[in-house]
């Protein structure tokens, strides 16, 4: 980011903005997006390993293009390109003359006249149909920087042109570009002097200046969420993954504190589910667990509180119960629950909203194989006093969230208005519920009743981040009610969870049973909101790049302005 960020960071030092935090909520929030404190905070980030690590300026028409070296046009198609760029209009209708591809995908046009002297036109295609939402926006964005970068641009310009259907296209559309500008933290490290920092030096937006620093916060988390999600096991074990957050947390204006248990007694203590899973990968001194603790509290008095606790699984053989025939591959990608954790955590550290409370954990173990390994039928006592029998060593997910949430449970009868999460990739089972791309959201009886999921749905479509709605059902706690009278709960069948009815589902009321969340209900004295979200779609592909769902969900949900 550099420099950058101070030229476009003009928002005023005296007037922060008022954002509401949801339609049930009648507090508002005040999010201090102070022109000092954004660039005293923001140029920092360019300096460390886990930046964007490019420039990002804000632009207008009355902007000296010869900084930079081409234009990349988002739009919905040709008829559009009117206003401040129109004069790509006539480039772009003579290409169609000779390639009427260009219509429907991105190309590259020359620029007579022009400083920018070429562009790339990136086409969104329909946008009017039942089906269509403002993703079109993001997905065009991605592909055009992609094509920019094949054409040898390093200085970029990003025009949108917007849809009167999508308020948010232009957000939309810049994190799309960002998407395409990510360079994997291992490629960024390399030591042979092939070290690849940043695709491009300088991106230039075409767009209020506001709208970029929301961007920018937006995707300085989702490279935290990427770097800790997307990289392989060893580069993000357990210990590493610390390393990396107090790196991150530890610099410039910081308002996150970092604790972290790595005593194996205290975990055997206190968290004896989770202790289970670490067993075996206790062994090797790289793969020891850990259990990583954030918190942020905003200035002024907290009037909501939200308790993260994220799956961070560095590596998943499966277990004893291990996965065979080449379902281990891509199995690095179950940490990236406890990577979402770190990631809103970084938004936070750079917007600092107020009266808002965030407590995060990461429960960051290795399924491992070995002589020490737990195996079904094992019987243990979870922190919450509920004798859980294994069933599968592949559940390992749950075993590792559920004394964090428990403690959570603890932690949040002296908080504000608190809501408590489970963010995994969980189940294979919630791919084929609802395909790839899809985060599944869950409500206990409390959250439901706020229609949390509803609310969390409507903010992550407006903003290309979306949900699936699903619900937590009688049938659920039946499955994991314990079948003898030597446990009280089971903590998963013998099967793969995409051939078991309601695979996706009954995991959550596992881990409502064994946190001791369910004397926490509707039918209680005091209930507690809870929330599960399955992301093991939206994640983002493999091979391939995490997406930072469901970050632009929970940052327009509560912390972007009106």
């Amino acid at each position: 980011m550099g420099s950058s960020p101070a030229s476009l960071a003009e928002v005023s030092e005296e007037s922060p903005s008022s954002i509401g935090r949801s339609s049930t909520t009648s507090a508002a929030v005040r999010l201090s997006l102070k022109t000092k404190q954004l660039r005293f905070f923001l140029a920092g980030l360019k300096k460390t390993s886990w930046g964007l690590n490019y420039d990002v300026t804000a632009v207008s028409g009355a902007t000296d293009f010869s900084a930079y070296d081409g234009l990349v046009v988002v739009s919905p198609g040709v008829d559009s390109l009117g206003g401040d760029v129109s004069f790509v209009k006539s480039a772009v209708q003579s290409a169609l003359e000779l390639d009427k591809s260009v219509a429907k995908q991105p190309s590259v046009v020359a620029i007579s006249g022009h400083a920018l002297k070429r562009a790339v036109f990136s086409p969104t295609g329909p946008l009017n149909r039942d089906y269509d939402d403002v993703r079109r926006y993001g997905d065009a964005a991605t592909a055009g920087m992609k094509r920019a970068l094949e054409a040898g641009m390093k200085k970029p310009v990003l025009f949108t042109v917007p849809h009167a259907s999508y308020q948010n296209a232009s957000l939309v559309s810049l994190l799309g570009a960002m998407h395409g500008l990510y360079v994997p933290l291992e490629l960024r490290e390399r030591t042979d002097g092939q070290a690849l920092k940043a695709k491009v030096e300088t991106l230039g937006v075409w767009d209020e200046k506001k709208l970029i620093i929301y961007a920018m916060a937006i995707e300085s988390g989702r490279t935290v969420y990427r770097d800790i999600g997307g990289s392989d096991p060893e580069r993000m074990a357990p210990p590493n993954v610390v390393k990396y957050v107090k790196e991150i947390f530890g610099v410039g204006n910081s308002q996150v504190k970092v604790e972290t248990i790595s005593n194996l007694g205290e975990i055997e203590k206190n968290y004896p589910l989770f202790a289970a899973v670490n067993r075996c990968a206790n062994r090797v001194d790289r793969h020891q667990g850990r259990i990583v603790k954030l918190t942020y509290q905003g200035d002024g008095p907290v009037t909501d509180t939200l308790l993260l606790v994220g799956k961070g699984v560095t590596y998943d053989t499966g277990g004893a119960d291990v996965k065979y025939g080449g379902h281990m591959a891509g199995m690095h990608r179950d940490k990236c629950g406890s990577a979402f954790v770190a990631g809103f955590f970084q938004v936070l550290n750079i917007l600092k909203p107020k009266n808002l409370k965030v407590i995060g954990r990461m429960a960051m173990v290795r399924n491992s194989i070995g002589a020490d390994g737990y195996v079904a039928d094992e019987i243990i006592t979870s922190r919450a006093g509920v004798r859980v029998r294994v069933g599968n060593t592949d559940a390992e997910g749950r075993m590792a969230m559920a004394d964090s949430l428990c403690e959570m449970k603890e932690v949040a009868a002296g908080e504000k208005n608190p809501h408590l999460f489970t963010i995994a990739t969980l189940t294979g089972h919630a791919i084929r519920a609802v395909g790839p791309n899809y985060t599944l959201v869950l409500d206990n009886g409390p959250a439901r009743t706020k229609k949390f999921a509803q609310e969390i749905q409507e903010f992550g479509h407006n903003i290309g981040d979306p949900f699936e709605l699903s619900t937590i059902r009688r049938e659920d706690y039946d499955f994991c009610r314990g079948k003898s009278e030597y446990e009280d709960v089971l903590q998963c069948n013998n099967e793969p969870s995409s051939a078991t009815p309601r695979g996706h589902q009954f995991p959550a009321a596992f881990l409502i049973r064994s946190s001791g969340l369910d004397k926490y209900g509707l039918d209680s004295a005091n209930h507690l909101k809870y929330t599960h979200l399955d992301i093991a779609g939206s994640s983002g592909p493999f091979p391939g790049i995490p997406t930072g769902a469901p970050i632009p969900a929970f940052v327009a949900k509560y912390l972007m302005t009106e």
